[in-house]
């Protein structure tokens, strides 16, 4: 395949037909995100089995893309491809409907998750690429040969990556373990336009009703400054002080300054706002407050019982040549203790619960809570040097 920079439309209209005959393409970006609310969008590379090029979407109209991506006859293949999601959202308000991503899937085949692009076609294939321009400002132009080859080389070996990679999870039977997190990975991406992403700031956890209303409305305020600028949302109001100002709840500018934090420029340009929107949560009815995060400990043994079941969800996951930390997390562990603690009757079952996970990992993490099986070291030079078996074996 000859590398190609593509700035011409009728060029660009010409390789998506030939795509959509195809039905199959491997698909990356580069873009910049340190200056913008959203990140923008320098260049997209496009690869079939038979040709391979870069887009230049400053020169090209790129839509017709963007409708491959969200049709049901295509199938992109991408490697940690959740930026790459995430613009098909924002040019289309849909979501990809038929998306692979090999980076997940290699986590679904071996212990090593998440690996980069260049450690996953030298384990895959063999293969090693450059990795010399990955500090380049993508958004200069003229491009040169050197950048666009090595933006060509994102996408050149992915569909052999994945053919590789889907013959080993059908002999596994593990094809449908990859497709569910596919479309796991991207109910979560849009999960994030729901409005409830402020829910989930480091130390909102502990805070009161009336505090989180304050961290509500401070973030929906620099989400809605930080789009209207087209500025990062960090550079707006950074998350630990939104917390902090929950706690404080400053009622003047001065107070508000009062921390050495709020002192810079970027941030001190924003106080009256700030407050103002701070007296404005203050003062919402009761009805409208958000409710506590419940505390959901089941207890003192919680900690005990976690690293228990961690230790038996990661030798069970080298035994299967699976990525831990795709199948459970420890928070994911510490919900299935409480779901198991609650008799399993709660509405929302736990997701190491459903689907493939359970089939992995359920019956092991109840046997070893309910004392159905033992543990002992076998063989200490195994990556799975443990043995869980039944107590009566």
């Amino acid at each position: 395949m000859s590398d190609r920079l593509i700035t011409d439309q009728q060029e660009f209209d010409d390789l998506c037909s030939h795509i959509r005959e195809s039905g199959l393409v491997a698909f990356d970006t580069e873009f910049i995100s340190e200056n913008t609310y959203r990140p923008k969008l320098c260049l997209i590379q496009l690869a079939t089995r038979e040709q391979a090029a870069a887009v230049d979407p400053f020169d090209v109209d790129v839509s017709d893309w963007w409708n491959i991506m969200k049709d049901d006859q295509t199938t992109v293949v991408v490697h940690a491809g959740r930026e790459e999601s995430r613009f098909c959202l924002t040019f289309t308000g849909e979501r990809p409907r038929l998306l692979v991503d090999v980076q997940l899937a290699e986590g679904l085949r071996s212990s090593s998750y998440p690996l980069s692009y260049e450690r996953l076609l030298q384990r895959v294939l063999g293969q090693s690429v450059s990795s010399t321009e990955t500090r380049t400002d993508w958004q200069r132009r003229p491009l040169t040969d050197r950048q666009i080859t090595y933006a060509v080389d994102d996408v050149r070996y992915v569909l052999e990556v994945w053919d590789r990679q889907k013959a080993w999870l059908e002999k596994k039977k593990r094809l449908t373990w990859v497709e569910e997190e596919f479309e796991r990975l991207l109910d979560d991406m849009e999960a994030e336009r729901d409005g409830g992403q402020w829910m989930k700031l480091s130390g909102v956890r502990r805070l009161n009703a009336r505090q989180l209303a304050v961290v509500r409305e401070l973030y929906r305020w620099r989400e809605e400054t930080a789009a209207a600028r087209d500025q990062p949302m960090r550079r707006i109001l950074r998350d630990d002080l939104m917390i902090d100002l929950a706690r404080r709840q400053p009622k003047t500018e001065q107070e508000l300054l009062n921390s050495r934090d709020m002192n810079r420029t970027n941030f001190r340009r924003n106080a009256g706002e700030i407050v103002a929107r701070i007296k404005s949560a203050l003062a919402l009815p009761q009805s409208e407050i958000p409710p506590r995060f419940r505390n959901n400990d089941s207890g003192p043994d919680e900690p005990v019982l976690g690293k228990l079941l961690a230790l038996a969800l990661a030798n069970r996951c080298a035994e299967l040549q699976l990525s831990a930390g795709i199948v459970g997390t420890s928070n994911d562990l510490k919900e299935w203790i409480r779901w198991y603690g609650a008799g399993s009757k709660e509405n929302k079952a736990p997701r190491l619960s459903k689907g493939w996970r359970a089939e992995v990992c359920g019956d092991l993490l109840r046997d070893v809570l309910e004392g159905k099986v033992s543990l002992r070291v076998a063989d200490t030079n195994s990556d799975h040097p443990l043995v869980f078996e039944p107590v009566d074996s």
